[in-house]
């Protein structure tokens, strides 16, 4: 019962997504590999700039002690910052960017704000396998806890999807909160140990950090699964899952609480 009554609005949110991907390099040569060419470049300059031309050097458990580690130490973090925030900006105004099929009495308004979002995984999903490839290469091993990525693909989304349709349903009735989302998480980049490793931050304050900032927990194990291939901070990771849990389900009643507004405002 609850599959059939799921099933169609799972088969619009895939139809969504897809026709937004298409949308976004359609009449380009290269269509959808540019995904994959953007996060291969992206991983190309920041070993040059970082590693070689810098020579920023970092040790990780598992990885040979060379130059090159600190480019895609650099890159695993990034990779779910970029996903999210790109997912999160985008599902801000994805209501106020289609008045009319908001004003579609059949249409499932709760899909509008996870298109951009599930759009974004994919390609970030590009990224994450030039990842692996580089990493297997670079360390000549493949580590079995890539397996293990799903579960942090779960927080990760849930907290995309909450804030997105926290923001998404406050837009309608606020236009100023894209801008405040970029300024905000401007702030949120520079308190989430991505350009810096987590051990730098002070004793008293890294526990905070890591337990109150899931976006923090979860690059530490994007690292730890793709990198060195070990199952650390299991703690912060579940603390990350129960916040995201909390947020998805705050930010889905606030968007269910508004959406009978929308129309009317748009």
């Amino acid at each position: 019962m609850t599959y059939n009554r799921w099933s169609p609005k799972a088969n619009l949110l895939l139809t969504l997504v897809q026709r937004d991907l298409e949308a976004r390099y359609k009449g380009s040569v290269l269509g959808n590999l540019w995904p994959l060419l953007n996060h291969l470049s992206q991983l190309l300059i920041y070993t040059y700039v970082f590693s070689i031309v810098l020579k920023v050097k970092l040790s990780l458990s598992g990885v040979p002690a060379n130059n090159l580690t600190f480019g895609l130490w650099l890159f695993a973090g990034l990779l779910p910052w970029t996903t999210f925030i790109t997912g999160l900006l985008q599902a801000s105004t994805s209501a106020i960017a289609q008045p009319n099929l908001v004003k579609k009495v059949v249409f499932p308004l709760a899909l509008l704000p996870l298109v951009p979002i599930f759009a974004a995984f994919i390609e970030s999903g590009l990224g994450m396998l030039a990842l692996i490839i580089f990493t297997s290469l670079f360390s000549q091993t493949l580590y079995g806890t890539i397996w293990l990525l799903p579960l942090v693909w779960l927080p990760q989304l849930l907290l995309t999807m909450g804030l997105g349709y926290l923001a998404a349903g406050l837009t309608v009735f606020l236009r100023d909160v894209p801008q405040t989302l970029a300024v905000l998480t401007n702030l949120w980049f520079y308190v989430t140990p991505i350009v810096y490793p987590a051990n730098v931050i002070p004793e008293p304050w890294r526990t905070w950090v890591l337990w109150l900032n899931p976006l923090a927990a979860i690059v530490q194990v994007y690292r730890d699964l793709i990198l060195s291939g070990q199952v650390e901070h299991v703690a912060e990771w579940a603390i990350a899952t129960f916040v995201s849990i909390l947020v998805f389900s705050g930010g889905f009643w606030v968007y269910q609480r508004l959406r009978p507004a929308f129309a009317d405002v748009l």
